[in-house]
């Protein structure tokens, strides 16, 4: 029943098709209920956090951006300018509610997969929470000397030294109406207000075309589920068994049009974004077939033990002049901290 909903959302946000009267007349009333979150939240601003170095990632649109894959740059970034970092996160999808630390080595239900894949690639400490502001505090608390938020654009209630904005190239704005008639979480007019908006190009953009702040993601090789080994992409492609691409992320039809374009031939299924995987997901799958996934869905199939399932890690990769400038950004928190 999601995947029919968010089907027949996706026709409407960017395919097209004109929203229906319910959509439409459901569109003021979340206008309504969001400026009144959002002035609700300036009222109650977490004061104690007000000049903490926090970073809030986001997007505007409803589904993926590619804001995790910055996430994990800015982590490398400011690491590397000598900070502490951790990170914050909603931990949506995960199992019950309960605040909870991440390690690389965390049970997926507890985490969620975004927070969990995280964890794993940059080390850094993991904080879920739904209160992000409870969250910052337990990680300043241990020392941590900048404070990402992934996702919380929107979460007024939260104080932050930076606002990134990313920004899908390949889908824009869709249909520009806000939800549950658009995509929209908020109206273009806000990018305005954050001190960067990038642009996530689907490949390098020519010369003129891009901002100065963008990115894209870079694909590596193919990597065994347990991290046992890796493999070629273009072995994949010339593979005499079955192929099967799975991806449950809020854009599969990205990951299956990466797969095509290194030349693999694969039977592509699409799941809903954040889908728990099971067993039986993959049951109608012949023996030896090779089975092909995205990251951020191979951190909740590991524990199914599957033969042959490999996932495509993939970087985000930005313009000089956007690494440059948050290098220049975290430099100045780093001075700041360090005294």
């Amino acid at each position: 029943m999601r995947a029919a909903l968010e089907r027949k959302l996706n026709r409407v946000w960017y395919g097209g098709q004109k929203p229906g009267p319910l959509l439409r007349a459901l569109e003021p009333v979340y206008r309504g209920l969001s400026a009144l979150a959002r002035r609700r939240g300036r009222r109650n601003i977490a004061l104690d956090l007000c000049g903490k170095p926090i970073v809030v990632v986001g997007n505007l649109t409803a589904g993926g951006a590619g804001k995790t894959p910055l996430v994990i740059r800015l982590c490398q970034l400011a690491t590397g300018c000598g900070l502490r970092v951790g990170v914050v996160s909603s931990g949506y999808g995960r199992a019950g509610r309960k605040p909870a630390w991440v390690a690389p080595t965390s049970p997926v239900e507890v985490s969620g997969d975004e927070a969990l894949l995280i964890a794993r690639r940059t080390g850094v400490p993991v904080r879920v929470d739904r209160q992000r502001e409870r969250a910052v505090r337990a990680l300043l608390k241990r020392g941590i000397e900048l404070v990402i938020s992934d996702d919380g654009l929107q979460r007024t209630r939260l104080p932050r030294r930076l606002e990134i904005c990313v920004v899908d190239q390949a889908r824009g704005f869709g249909n520009g109406r806000l939800l549950p008639a658009g995509p929209l979480r908020e109206p273009p007019t806000r990018l305005e207000s954050f001190d960067y908006v990038v642009e996530h190009w689907p490949a390098a953009p020519q010369a003129g075309l891009a901002s100065r702040y963008h990115m894209v993601l870079q694909a590596g090789p193919l990597t065994r589920l347990d991290g046992s080994e890796t493999m070629a992409v273009a072995e994949a492609a010339g593979c005499s068994e079955p192929v099967f691409a799975v991806a449950g992320i809020a854009r599969p039809e990205r990951f299956f049009a990466t797969l095509a374009g290194f030349g693999i031939q694969a039977s592509c299924r699409a799941f809903v974004d954040h889908h728990r995987f099971q067993g039986s997901d993959f049951a109608a799958f012949p023996d030896g077939a090779l089975i092909l996934m995205t990251e951020k869905d191979a951190v909740k199939c590991r524990k199914l033990k599957l033969a042959n399932a490999w996932y495509l890690p993939v970087d985000a990769v930005l313009s000089e002049e956007l690494e440059t400038a948050l290098r220049r950004e975290f430099k100045q928190i780093t001075e700041a901290a360090h005294g």
